[in-house]
C-alpha cells in the first residue's frame, strides 16, 4: 500500500487511472507532458497555453482531484470567464470525487458543502473557505481565499474584443494576487483569442509560459515561440527536422485532421488556436492603424473646410469601442477650421453578396476640399432580395448620392440590372460597374495607406457604433470578423489575410474613386500651371521683341 501510495505522489500515474476509470484511451505524451509541468514546483505563477481539443480542462480536473487525495486541506478557487463554465469544472471534479474508489473517501458528508458551485471533501476541517470553489471572471472575487487557483480559459471572443475589455480583464485578474494565499499557486489554462492576448502580458509579470503546439514549428515560428515553446516538442524537432509541420500528438489528431481544420480555420486562426503563435512578424504586417481616422460627429450635408489631425492623450475617444489591437485607439479632431461647406459629391459603393456568409456591404464617402468623409457603411445580410435593394436606394436618397459603384466581378452585371429599377423609383442617380483584376488584399492597403497616412479619411461616429452594434447577433467568434475596422487593422497584403472583407472592400472603392479624382485634379492644375508659365515667357518674348506689353484678346 505504500509503494502504491509513493506512485500516486507523481500526478501522471494518476491521470492514467483517471482516464482508464472515464473509459478514455492512455493519455498521450502531449498530455503527460502537459501534467508534469502542471504538478512541477518550479513556479508558483504558470500559464498552459495549449491547442484546441488537447484536453488541458480535464487533465487539470484530475490535477485538482491529485491535490485534494495528498492534502485534503487545501482550497482551490475554479475561475473561469463565465460562471457556467467554471461550475462545469467543478461538477466534473465533484463526479471523479464520487466515482473513483482512489476518491471514495473525500466525498462530502451531508453536513458539509456539496454544490456544483462549491463542496467540500470529507476529511476537511471546519472553513470559511470550501475544498473547492467556482466563479466566473466577473463575480466576487474579494472575500475568497486559495491556495490553488485554476483560471480556465478566462479570455474568450466575449471579454477580448474590443481594447477597453482587454485592459478591463488585465485588472481584473490581478485580484488574484489578493485571494492567493502565501505560498499558494496560481494557474492559468487557455488558448489566446486576440493577437493581443491576455497569456503574452501576464509573462511580464512573473507567470512561466509553457506552449505546447498542433504542429510541429518550422523555423519562423521557432524564432516567434521563443523560449516558451514546450522543452519536449522543442527537443524533437530540432532532432528531426523532417517533423517539421506534422501533428505533434497524432494519437488524437492526424496531419490530414489539421490539414482539414487548417483550411476551415483560415491560417490566421489556425495560427493562433492551433499553434499558439500570436505575435506580430513586423510591424509593417498591419499597415492600416486605427489612430489614423478622424473620428467626429458629421452633418449629412456639409463639413467644414478643414479638419485637423493629432494623438494627444486628451484627444482619444473612450466611449465607442475599439477592436484595434493594443495601443491602437480613435480620436477626435484637435480643431475645424473655416467655414462648413457644402460636400463636392457622395459616392456610394456596393459589393453584392456572394456565396457562402458573405453580406451586400456599402459605404458611402464624401468630398470636400481633398478631405473624404465616410457618413454610412456596413451590411445587409441579404443579396439580391427586394428588400435589401430597396434599402440600399434608401440609404443613397438619405446621403444625396450623385454616384453608385458596383462589384461586378461576379454575376456578370446581374446586381446591376436587378437594382437599377428600384434606383429609377428611388433616386435617380448614375450607376458605374467596376471590375477588379488585382489581388483583393493588396489593392485595399495600396489604396487607404496613403490616404490614412496623411490623416484625410473622417469617419462618422455613428458609423463606428452601428458597425459593432450590426454584429452582435452573430457568435462571439464571429462576430469581430464582418466589422469593418476590425477588418480596417487586421488586413495585410497576404492573399486570405481576413475571413471576411467586404465592408472594407467597398470602402476602398469609394475611396479609390475620390483618390482618382484628386489625382485627375492635380495632374489638370499642373498642366495649367505650366501653361501658365509658357504663356508668362511668351508675353515677356513679345514685350521685348516689340517693345510693348502685348494686350489681352478681347472676345465679343
Amino acid at each position: 500500500m505504500q509503494e502504491i501510495n509513493s506512485k500516486l505522489k507523481d500526478f501522471r500515474n494518476f491521470l492514467y487511472i483517471c482516464w482508464k476509470h472515464l473509459k478514455l484511451p492512455e493519455p498521450t505524451p502531449i498530455q503527460y507532458d502537459i501534467a508534469d509541468f502542471i504538478q512541477s514546483r518550479e513556479h508558483q505563477r504558470q500559464i498552459v497555453e495549449a491547442f484546441r481539443g488537447v484536453g488541458k480542462s480535464w487533465i487539470t480536473s484530475a490535477y485538482v482531484c491529485h491535490q485534494l487525495l495528498l492534502n485534503p486541506q487545501v482550497n482551490i478557487l475554479v475561475v473561469s470567464a463565465s460562471k457556467t463554465r467554471a461550475d462545469d469544472f467543478s461538477t466534473f471534479t465533484l463526479r471523479l470525487i464520487n466515482e473513483m474508489p482512489l476518491l471514495q473517501h473525500l466525498i462530502p458528508s451531508e453536513s458539509q458543502r456539496q454544490s456544483k458551485i462549491s463542496f467540500d471533501v470529507k476529511p476537511a476541517r471546519a472553513s470559511h473557505q470550501p475544498s473547492v470553489k467556482s466563479l466566473g471572471i466577473t463575480g466576487q472575487l474579494a472575500g475568497s481565499r486559495a491556495d490553488l487557483i485554476v483560471a480556465d480559459d478566462v479570455e474568450v471572443p466575449n471579454n477580448s474584443m474590443t481594447q477597453g475589455m482587454r485592459e478591463k480583464l488585465s485588472e481584473s485578474v490581478k485580484e488574484f494576487e489578493s485571494i492567493i494565499k502565501p505560498k499558494g499557486r496560481i494557474l492559468f489554462l487557455g488558448t489566446p483569442q486576440t493577437e493581443q492576448s491576455l497569456y503574452n502580458i501576464l509573462p511580464e509579470r512573473g507567470y512561466r509560459l509553457r506552449i505546447w503546439t498542433a504542429k510541429y514549428p518550422n523555423n519562423k515560428q521557432l524564432k516567434s515561440l521563443a523560449i516558451n515553446l514546450a522543452p519536449k516538442i522543442l527537443q524533437e524537432v530540432q532532432t528531426n527536422k523532417l517533423l517539421e509541420n506534422k501533428s505533434t500528438d497524432p494519437k488524437r489528431f492526424t496531419d490530414e485532421d489539421l490539414m482539414e481544420r487548417e483550411a476551415s480555420y483560415g491560417r490566421t486562426g489556425f495560427a493562433m488556436q492551433f499553434m499558439l503563435d500570436t505575435r506580430l512578424s513586423d510591424l509593417d504586417k498591419y499597415p492600416l492603424k486605427l489612430s489614423d481616422l478622424v473620428v467626429m460627429n458629421l452633418n449629412p450635408d456639409k463639413a467644414p473646410e478643414k479638419v485637423i489631425w493629432a494623438t494627444s492623450p486628451e484627444l482619444k475617444i473612450n466611449d465607442i469601442p475599439c477592436v484595434g489591437l493594443n495601443g491602437d485607439a480613435y480620436y477626435r479632431p484637435m480643431a475645424v477650421q473655416g467655414d462648413w461647406a457644402d460636400y463636392t459629391g457622395s459616392v456610394m459603393a456596393i459589393d453584392p453578396s456572394g456565396r457562402g456568409k458573405d453580406e451586400t456591404a456599402y459605404a458611402v464617402v464624401k468630398m470636400l476640399h481633398g478631405q473624404l468623409f465616410v457618413t454610412k457603411a456596413g451590411g445587409l445580410s441579404g443579396g439580391y432580395d427586394d428588400q435589401t435593394l430597396q434599402k440600399l436606394c434608401d440609404i443613397a436618397k438619405e446621403e444625396k448620392v450623385n454616384l453608385v459603384l458596383i462589384e461586378s466581378n461576379f454575376g456578370d452585371g446581374m446586381f446591376t440590372k436587378m437594382i437599377t429599377p428600384f434606383f429609377m423609383r428611388t433616386h435617380k442617380v448614375t450607376i458605374e460597374e467596376i471590375r477588379h483584376n488585382t489581388q483583393k488584399e493588396k489593392r485595399i492597403v495600396d489604396t487607404l495607406e496613403p490616404v490614412l497616412n496623411q490623416h484625410r479619411l473622417i469617419v462618422n461616429q455613428d458609423v463606428i457604433d452601428r458597425d459593432y452594434a450590426s454584429t452582435q447577433h452573430l457568435p462571439p467568434e464571429s462576430a469581430l470578423k464582418y466589422q469593418l475596422f476590425y477588418q480596417m487593422s487586421r488586413v495585410t497584403r497576404d492573399r486570405g489575410s481576413l475571413a471576411h472583407d467586404d465592408r472594407l472592400d467597398v470602402l476602398s472603392m469609394a475611396v479609390g474613386y475620390w483618390v482618382e479624382q484628386m489625382s485627375r485634379d492635380v495632374d489638370m492644375a499642373m498642366r495649367d500651371s505650366k501653361n501658365q508659365k509658357i504663356n508668362q515667357e511668351l508675353d515677356r518674348f513679345i514685350q521685348n521683341a516689340v517693345g510693348r506689353k502685348p494686350q489681352p484678346l478681347r472676345w465679343f
